[in-house]
């Protein structure tokens, strides 16, 4: 604690700023790292933070110093930009200058986040204090000054020239001069595009010095600069695309380019060249298409995507008879892209696959997802037409003689249709009834290809409750998958969607899906969150059931676990026991999360009709909470030490109160009993947020008001009487 308040109250010298970035980057303790960082924060934005920066950049220091030096300026710069007196402005920039000129040779992170504070300052002193700002640069870095290569001062500007829109973007300028920075930056493109052209024209220029130039182009395009001024570097760039080292940098120069607000307005409008458009077009779609599996032989295609949003949002933007017009001609094109972007989202063949590294594949799986969201969007064009088309494939697929079909086509048939179908409402769609029967006859000899029939299913979940004759068709699939460890997330989920939304025509498989959830939870096949699922599942599926089955259910379902809570609460407290405790503590919390006989969650309609009346008597969850309740006192006690036992033991009954509601009420004395012990004996957060759900629900029931009112009085006399000794704020700082 002394060491906490020592570190606090440290003056913002070089020589701490130093020793806090050497705790920060060095040492193995995570406390003190954290700590260096909080005090670290608060030495940037401190005024001393003007003269240590230019300290920490001196030649000699390691570059993680350096870098640190170079961010202050740049907070300081651009979050306090009202505290620098104007007469600092131009020795302010004549540093930045001298700092970038050095740096120039040396780091690249650092020259980087000087550019950074530059570009931030020149922003902020355009275009009234600093007119010439961008040509200024241009001259200042062509200048000879003898001391820097000629290479490394360019790389230098085009550094610098990259950053300028790219500050502006998330730049804190007020409202009122975004506009007006925007519009003079603009103007500076008349300055800056000749430069990049010459460049990339230059037959000396190293490749490096190009991809550079092209990166530069695609921060301007941004800046929403008229097509007509970007004509010559937008020429350049296509001609790069012939070559292999620039051909990303020229596709994402030149998507950037014609994605820009008004862009592909432009060239729409020119009704009369939409042929040459359209080549333009089929030149980006060869682009999303490109040979090869992303991020492994391509990086080109994920570059491509947001062109085709801006795209049809512009087709959209256009009054109702020239938007027919261009849905005649850009509809089949989008159905090519259907059709190129799931050939893009398949799976490489099982022993390529096996070769990628687990970023490779993690990379894969995000831009897998982006064809998703791309899929959903493009929906709104097409329409249910997508849907048809998609079908007729997999059906072509699923019912063709031939056996040579790989389980990629398939899968990623599939995934399509569930892109639309997990954020699209598909309960009108005719083509569903035909993918469920379709469903069981894909033969499911893989993984992935196991995975995205369950996701499949899970997103149809709420056309299967409007279908209930269907159930019987995709259910035993689920349960079958549920057996495999390797299915864990997405038959769980798939089961939880399924008991959530069908639950009201579940009671004829009840017996099943609780039979095979117990299997797997004893034979521990998942881990701990999906057991917790499950769990969720389960109390969904037994909220429909006469009580008496409830209960029977209950019983079978939760008795091996109270047994080994009730080995476990006599054991001496150890790391292992006290893991097993909080997960059955979690499964009991998570089944009365969702088991609720008062269906106090439903809000559609259908509920009343299929609902059945509530029997009179305890809530199940009630009773099975009375039965338990002297072992979770029993554990309590023993755990009382434990913050993480306490908040779950407090978790079971939070949940259950917000689930119940009055149907809690038997329970309020026992619970408020306890709570007042627990919180007498070590006061804990958890045992607040759970008075104060009591409080809100129970304390306007006159009927309550003793047990409520006392442990209310409790609390807050304890808790106040805490906060005059000091001592709260240790045991509370996470809240």
């Amino acid at each position: 604690m002394e060491r906490r308040e020592e570190h606090q109250h440290l003056e913002f010298t070089i020589d701490n700023v130093e020793k806090a970035l050497h705790q920060l980057y060095y040492d193995p303790n995570i406390e003190n790292k954290n700590m260096a960082q909080k005090w670290l924060m608060q030495a940037q934005v401190s005024p001393q933070a003007w003269h240590f920066s230019w300290q920490l950049l001196n030649g000699g220091k390691v570059p993680e110093i350096q870098y640190f030096g170079a961010s202050a300026l740049h907070i300081k710069i651009s979050r306090y930009w009202g505290d620098i007196p104007a007469e600092q402005y131009e020795s302010l920039k004549s540093q930045l200058f001298a700092q970038i000129t050095i740096f120039a040779s040396g780091s690249k992170i650092v020259l980087t986040r000087l550019c950074v504070a530059l570009a931030s300052l020149a922003l902020n002193m355009m275009p009234d204090t600093w007119p010439h700002a961008v040509p200024d640069m241009v001259r200042v870095f062509q200048t000879e000054d003898g001391q820097t290569d000629g290479g490394a001062r360019c790389l230098a500007l085009l550094e610098l020239l990259t950053v300028l829109p790219e500050e502006f973007q998330t730049s804190r300028l007020p409202p009122y001069r975004k506009g007006i920075v925007r519009s003079s930056l603009a103007q500076e493109c008349a300055c800056v595009f000749p430069l990049l052209h010459q460049l990339l024209q230059q037959s000396d220029s190293p490749g490096f010095v190009k991809q550079k130039v092209l990166k530069c182009f695609s921060s301007w395009a941004q800046l929403e600069i008229p097509l007509t001024d970007c004509e010559e570097l937008t020429l350049a760039a296509f001609s790069a695309l012939r070559d292999p080292e620039l051909f990303d940098s020229a596709v994402e120069a030149l998507v950037n380019t014609i994605s820009q607000p008004d862009a592909q307005r432009a060239l729409l409008d020119q009704v009369d060249h939409w042929q040459s458009f359209l080549a333009l077009v089929n030149m980006i779609m060869f682009c999303t298409g490109i040979p090869g599996h992303y991020p492994v032989n391509e990086t080109t295609s994920s570059l491509t995507l947001t062109f085709w949003y801006s795209l049809q949002d512009d087709i959209f933007s256009f009054e109702a008879e020239k938007q027919a017009v261009y849905l005649q001609v850009y509809r089949p094109v989008y159905f090519q892209l259907v059709d190129v972007l799931l050939q893009k989202a398949q799976f490489p063949a099982d022993e390529e696959y096996a070769t990628w590294s687990s970023d490779e594949k993690e990379q894969f799986r995000i831009y897998r997802v982006d064809i998703s969201d791309t899929l959903m969007y493009v929906y709104e064009m097409l329409g249910a037409e997508l849907l048809s088309n998609l079908y007729d494939k997999l059906g072509r697929l699923l019912t063709s003689s031939e056996q040579s079909t790989s389980w990629q086509h398939t899968e990623a048939l599939l995934y399509g249709f569930q892109s639309i179908a997990e954020t699209i409402d598909v309960n009108y769609s005719d083509v569903v009834p035909g993918l469920i029967g379709l469903i069981p006859r894909i033969n499911i000899n893989n993984v992935q290809l196991a995975d995205t029939v369950m996701f499949t299913i899970g997103a149809l979940a709420e056309w299967l409750a409007d279908h209930p004759v269907m159930i019987s068709k995709v259910l035993p699939l689920v349960l079958h998958a549920l057996g495999n460890p390797e299915l864990s997330v997405s038959s769980v989920s798939t089961l939880k969607k399924i008991c959530r939304e069908c639950k009201y025509d579940l009671p004829p498989y009840a017996a099943n899906i609780v039979a095979v959830s117990q299997e797997v939870l004893l034979k521990q096949i998942h881990k701990t969150s999906q057991c917790m699922w499950l769990m969720q599942a389960l109390g969904f599926l037994l909220s429909v059931l006469q009580v008496e089955e409830i209960l029977t259910n209950l019983h079978s379902l939760i008795t091996p676990y109270i047994q080994q809570l009730e080995k476990l609460a006599d054991e001496t407290p150890n790391p292992s026991n006290k893991v097993a405790i909080i997960h059955i503590l979690g499964l009991l919390s998570n089944l009365f999360t969702t088991l609720d006989i008062s269906h106090h969650d439903d809000d559609h309609e259908a509920a009343e009709v299929k609902k059945q009346p509530v029997t009179q008597g305890p809530n199940p969850v009630v009773l099975v909470l009375q039965q338990v309740f002297q072992l979770i006192h029993k554990v309590l006690s023993t755990w009382l030490n434990d913050a993480q036992v306490v908040e779950a033991v407090c978790a079971i009954f939070e949940k259950s109160v917000k689930t119940l509601l009055d149907d809690f009420a038997p329970m309020v004395p026992q619970l408020c009993e306890m709570l007042g012990q627990m919180y007498s004996t070590i006061p804990q957060a958890s045992a607040i947020d759970l008075t104060r759900q009591m409080v809100h629900i129970f304390a306007h029931e006159p009927v309550h008001f003793p047990p409520i009112k006392s442990l209310f009085l409790l609390v807050t006399s304890l808790t106040l009487s805490l906060f005059q000794q000091g001592q709260f704020p240790l045991r509370y700082n996470k809240h």
